[in-house]
């Protein structure tokens, strides 16, 4: 469950059009919606800072909508205009992969865990030679916590988390592991002890 804490990767993909996302050509969620989604994490306090990535045909119009704060927003392609397609896999005849992806993961594939890389940096390689369309990004006036250049890709796609060594035993309690069948430890009824039983099919 997020929080007012968490930082959020939202990443969609598929067949769009002015207004709306499909998925498996059998649902669809149009731009309110999504824009009524964020508007309710917000108000229940289910998110810090969301980076929403959308890759469809005239995914701009998904993105403008967004009025919810701390939401960076970018899409593929501006309203009117297509996502294209990278390349295609002639076995299965169809298309595997989206430009504006096939560059988002040839970007992230070198970053680091320890990575000092920005969604700045992120948002320059979106070049319309390369993606043959233009970006469309969210109001970034509404992203008020802090800069696209201070935001770092290991904020939302991954980092080294910090560990905590402790010296003290975590009282585990071991259990023997020649039991082969059901065991009953019968106690007095004077005493506080709760009878154990030890089946065979434990994972000993």
């Amino acid at each position: 469950m997020s929080d007012e804490n968490s930082n959020i990767l939202v990443y969609l993909t598929g067949h769009g059009g002015d207004g709306f996302l499909k998925f498996q050509d059998t649902e669809e969620m149009n731009a309110l919606e999504l824009s009524d989604v964020f508007q309710q994490m917000h108000e229940k306090k289910r998110y810090n800072e969301i980076f929403f990535m959308i890759d469809t045909c005239q995914a701009g119009s998904m993105v403008l909508p967004i009025k919810s704060p701390n939401i960076i927003g970018v899409g593929s392609s501006s309203v009117g205009q297509d996502s294209l397609s990278h390349h295609g896999d002639h076995e299965i005849g169809v298309y595997v992969i989206d430009r504006f992806t096939y560059f988002t993961l040839e970007f992230l594939e070198k970053i680091r865990p320890d990575s000092r890389a920005t969604l700045s940096q992120l948002f320059k390689i979106y070049s319309t030679a390369d993606i043959r369309s233009t970006p469309q990004y969210s109001n970034l006036k509404l992203f008020k916590t802090r800069k696209p250049g201070d935001v770092l890709i290991t904020d939302f796609f991954g980092s080294v988390r910090q560990t905590v060594v402790f010296d003290e035993g975590a009282g585990i309690v071991t259990l023997n592991r020649t039991v082969e069948r059901t065991v009953e430890r019968e106690v007095d009824s004077n005493s506080d002890n709760v009878v154990l039983e030890l089946v065979s099919q434990l994972p000993f």
